[in-house]
C-alpha cells in the first residue's frame, strides 16, 4: 500500500511540473509574464481572464479562434493538454 501511495503522489508531483512547464514556449513571443503584445499582433495575455486564456487555447487548437496569428498560434498549441491549458491560464490569467 505503502509503495502504491507513494508512486501515485510521483506520478501527481511530475504531472504538476510538466503543466507548470507549459508557457515556457509562449513566453519567447508573450513575455515572461505575457505582458507582450506577440510580434505586436496578438492581445495581452496577462489582461485576459483565466477561462478566456484557456477558452483561446482550445480556439486555436480547433482551428475557430484567432487572428493574423491563426495559423501559427495553431502550431503552438497543437500538442497541449487540458491540463497544460488550464496551468498556463493559471499563471498568466486574471
Amino acid at each position: 500500500m505503502k509503495k502504491v501511495l507513494i508512486a501515485g503522489l510521483i506520478l501527481a508531483s511530475a504531472a504538476t511540473i510538466a503543466s507548470a512547464d507549459a508557457y515556457a514556449k509562449c513566453a519567447g513571443c508573450h513575455g515572461a509574464a505575457g505582458e507582450k503584445s506577440a510580434l505586436n499582433k496578438s492581445k495581452i495575455i496577462k489582461d485576459m481572464s483565466k477561462a478566456d486564456i484557456v477558452a483561446a487555447i482550445k480556439g486555436y487548437q480547433a482551428g475557430t479562434y484567432g487572428g493574423p496569428m491563426k495559423g501559427l498560434m495553431a502550431g503552438q498549441v497543437k500538442g497541449l493538454s487540458d491540463a497544460d491549458a488550464q496551468a498556463i491560464a493559471n499563471k498568466i490569467g486574471k
